[in-house]
């Protein structure tokens, strides 16, 4: 039986012991039956009656309720005439329904010693307790899924590699440092080399006019 079978199974022991207690039933007690003694049954219900109309009304009750809200039908019924003995047969659980001094004598508790009785209320907590778990679980899942994918880390800068410093030789620091020496003597001859420019100008200028030939002086026309 699967874990949704069972659980299902439970709801509707569940009605049918709601009914009993509705109706009056006597010690009623839920027996969750070992898996390898029970054979196809996972539970008994057990109830007491006072008297054969209560045994037959609680089990007509519990089987309309079983229909009405479940769907669900027994497989068998015995003993609805005489009331004494009455049992629902559900195959994965079974209602027994008792007059009181029957079921003293056939003290089926007694015979069932490897299953393990339930009071409805304790019953009841049990099916909460799952269902929250199960409600809880879902949720969770529920959430896991809406949650973002978990970003993934970034990637590790890669090291730099080193730059190898050359050595500068001894020749080229040499060049490198007359360079600047050499711009530093060509600024400070320039101002003399240009004054002595401005000098030597004016008598450049009256030498080519001694130089050049002289141009004659032109006639007048004599009127």
């Amino acid at each position: 039986m699967t874990p949704e079978t069972r659980q299902q199974t439970r709801s509707y022991v569940q009605a049918a012991a709601a009914v009993c207690e509705d109706k009056k039933g006597i010690d009623t007690r839920i027996l969750e039956l070992d898996p390898i003694d029970s054979g196809l049954s996972d539970f008994f219900l057990v109830t007491s009656a006072s008297n054969d109309r209560q045994a037959i009304a609680i089990a007509d009750e519990i089987e309309d309720r079983l229909k009405k809200d479940f769907g669900v039908f027994p497989n068998s019924v015995e003993g609805r005439r005489l009331g004494q003995w009455i049992l629902l047969d559900y195959v994965d659980f079974v209602v027994h329904v008792f007059l009181a001094d029957r079921r003293a004598f056939y003290d089926i508790e007694r015979l069932r010693k490897s299953a393990r009785p339930l009071t409805p209320a304790e019953f009841d907590a049990e099916l909460k307790a799952a269902l929250s778990a199960k409600t809880l679980a879902a949720r969770q899942k529920a959430t896991a899924k809406l949650k973002p994918a978990a970003s993934k880390p970034a990637p590790k800068p890669k090291p730099k590699k080193a730059v190898k410093k050359t050595a500068v030789k001894p020749a080229a620091a040499k060049s490198r440092a007359a360079k600047p020496a050499a711009k530093k003597a060509a600024f400070k001859k320039t101002p003399a080399a240009k004054k002595i420019a401005i000098k030597k100008s004016p008598a450049k200028k009256s030498a080519a006019k001694q130089a050049a030939p002289r141009k004659p002086a032109s006639k007048k026309k004599k009127r």
